[in-house]
């Protein structure tokens, strides 16, 4: 029955860390002063929560196939300082906006591969920050490191500057896969960056797993959880390989189609990796993510302060997050913006005294009630509305949309509620589409996002 399911549900669709999500961003009525405007108003409303920053890293030495991230292929690592001297000037424009010090509770590291960049410029980049900024009193520092890099004075450098959590991409063991994704990287990579991690003090380590990818069978994916298992990391990413050589270009055109699994087979990776998680203790957070009952991350889910943002699922919400560096995305609740792509541009703008922005959208009353309802489906698995909202949202076309769902046995429908059943769990992406008003009425004429599973 979970397999018809899967097999009837299995359509594209966001993965709903913005709504709107990008493809449907309003760029006419965006400007970089509304942009700015929308900045300060969250800052001042939230104050005493705090600020998040994502910083993008673009640089990698070598291209992996499956990654759908913006990143600079470059063995040039005379590059690191002067990007991180932009990422700072930058952050020193935003910073000018506020009347007062900002007190950042959640940063991250994202790439391209943040452990491109050496220890010490690591270092340097986020002292740089912290000039301007205080630290949260239990804040949730980050960085996403490639095992083949990630070096112990990385992982010192970071921990001594306030990280605690590590997130290491595992994607699968099998030599014939990597070959194909361009990732080489032992078990025995992953097993020593795990273990300094664990000496050091990193308090939630974390692994990243694919399933659907070229050449990959069951098996693999069997072996490459049970491989992780054995090092217990405190939390897994398992989610679906994105095919989209229509975005990505020519970076996943180094295979054939027909080399990956067929969709019968990808459906039994996931339900199998599915079913082997919950066997070896870890808890569905949301969608593909799984932690330990003993990391914040479930803790999160239990006590309802769960929050999805562009970082992914994250266990602490702040209003506003600001994204720094080529191609990162930035939050203001009200608004979002996405910097330039181009790294020579980027850096002009952020020396000319420009916030290097080139796109966005300032988020309607309808906007910003939607997104309220789909985080909380992606959340806590449950939304309610009052009357107030009928007023501005067509909630009955929502109701339409899940009616299949519910007779399916995905959703549960009130009066003034929807509940996301057991069974409907994994397809929280499906059910959050029904609240995608914008989707509905103006449905992609080509395809824009990956398959949901």
């Amino acid at each position: 029955m979970m397999c018809d399911l899967v097999q009837k549900y299995n359509v594209p669709g966001p993965r709903y860390t913005s709504y709107p999500t990008v493809p449907y961003w309003d760029l006419n009525t965006f400007s970089g002063e509304l942009w700015k405007s929308t900045v300060v108003k969250a800052f001042q409303e939230s104050e005493e929560e705090g600020i998040s920053l994502y910083i993008h890293l673009p640089f990698c030495e070598s291209l992996c196939t499956f990654c759908g991230c913006h990143k600079r292929i470059t063995k040039r690592h005379e590059l690191e300082q002067p990007y991180i001297v932009s990422v700072l000037k930058e952050w020193r424009l935003y910073c000018d906006l506020f009347e007062s010090r900002p007190t950042i509770k959640e940063l991250h590291l994202g790439g391209g591969t943040p452990t491109f960049f050496s220890p010490e410029h690591l270092k340097m980049l986020i002292e740089g920050i912290l000039e301007l900024a205080d630290m949260d009193k239990n804040p949730e520092f980050s960085f996403e490191g490639h095992p083949n890099n990630t070096t112990k004075a990385h992982l010192r450098a970071l921990y001594d500057v306030g990280f605690r959590r590590v997130c290491f991409g595992v994607q699968d063991y099998n030599e014939t896969v990597q070959k194909a994704i361009n990732r080489i990287q032992p078990f025995e990579h992953v097993e020593q960056v795990t273990q300094w991690a664990r000496e050091i003090g990193y308090t939630s380590v974390g692994h990243d797993i694919i399933y659907g990818l070229p050449f990959q069978t069951s098996s693999d994916v069997e072996n490459t959880l049970l491989k992780t298992n054995a090092l217990r990391p405190d939390r897994i990413a398992f989610y679906s390989y994105a095919h989209v050589p229509w975005i990505k270009g020519n970076g996943q055109r180094g295979y054939n189609e027909d080399d990956l699994p067929s969709s019968t087979e990808k459906k039994t990776q996931y339900e199998m990796g599915k079913k082997m998680l919950a066997e070896f203790g870890y808890k569905d957070v949301g969608m593909d993510h799984f932690a330990l009952p003993t990391d914040n991350l479930y803790h999160a889910l239990v006590d309802g302060s769960l929050h999805r943002n562009f970082m992914g699922y994250t266990p602490s919400k702040t209003k506003l997050m600001i994204g720094l560096g080529v191609s990162s995305i930035g939050d203001s609740w009200y608004g979002f913006a996405q910097n330039v792509k181009s790294l020579d541009e980027y850096e002009h703008l952020v020396n000319s005294g420009v916030i290097p922005i080139f796109r966005g959208h300032i988020l309607t009353q309808e906007d910003q009630i939607l997104r309220k309802h789909i985080l909380n489906i992606m959340c806590q698995f449950e939304t309610h509305w009052g009357k107030n909202e009928i007023e501005s949202v067509d909630f009955d076309r929502i109701i339409e949309n899940l009616t299949e769902m519910q007779s399916d046995g995905l959703v549960e429908i009130g009066a003034d509620y929807i509940k996301v059943t057991s069974k409907g769990r994994p397809f929280v992406r499906n059910i959050s589409m029904a609240f995608d008003l914008k989707l509905y009425r103006k449905k992609p004429e080509t395809r824009i996002f990956s398959m949901t599973v």
